[in-house]
């Protein structure tokens, strides 16, 4: 007598793909991503509100903010982005929108601060991009829906 146990075929296979909380690759790594952005938002955050002399910025620019202000705008949106990120692994589609309305705003905040930190603001608009582009994505499994 063969018996098949833990193969993976069957019921439960279609059982798994048919659930509505699973989520594709391109998700999880968006998921991952925004984690990762929303960290580093977080600590951008706090060392802005900490120490705001660290930061210089050109005097040429176009616009001014306060340093201190802007660290809780990356403190707070950091805090977002992470929880929305830790959402994404629900697989609810309205964290997906969510994800990429929060990672646009992310790098419209990065953009602007690009006068204080350049290299920081264009690694974290690089992030955003990226996760944008991931949860847009989507699987086949995905769009068939």
């Amino acid at each position: 007598m063969v018996t098949h146990v833990g193969t993976g075929h069957g019921h439960t296979g279609a059982a798994r793909r048919s659930s509505s909380t699973t989520i594709s690759g391109w998700t999880a790594f968006a998921g991952t991503l925004m984690i990762f952005g929303g960290a580093m938002a977080i600590l951008e955050g706090v060392s802005a509100i900490a120490k705001d002399n660290v930061f210089v910025a050109t005097n040429d620019y176009t616009f001014a903010f306060n340093v201190t202000g802007w660290g809780w705008v990356h403190l707070i949106l950091g805090i977002v982005i992470a929880m929305a990120g830790v959402a994404l692994f629900t697989g609810a589609f309205w964290a997906r929108v969510v994800g990429v309305a929060l990672a646009g705003l992310g790098m419209i905040a990065n953009f602007l601060w690009a006068p204080y930190y350049p290299f920081w603001a264009v690694a974290l608009i690089a992030v955003n991009a990226f996760i944008i582009w991931a949860l847009c994505t989507g699987s086949r499994e995905t769009r068939a829906r």
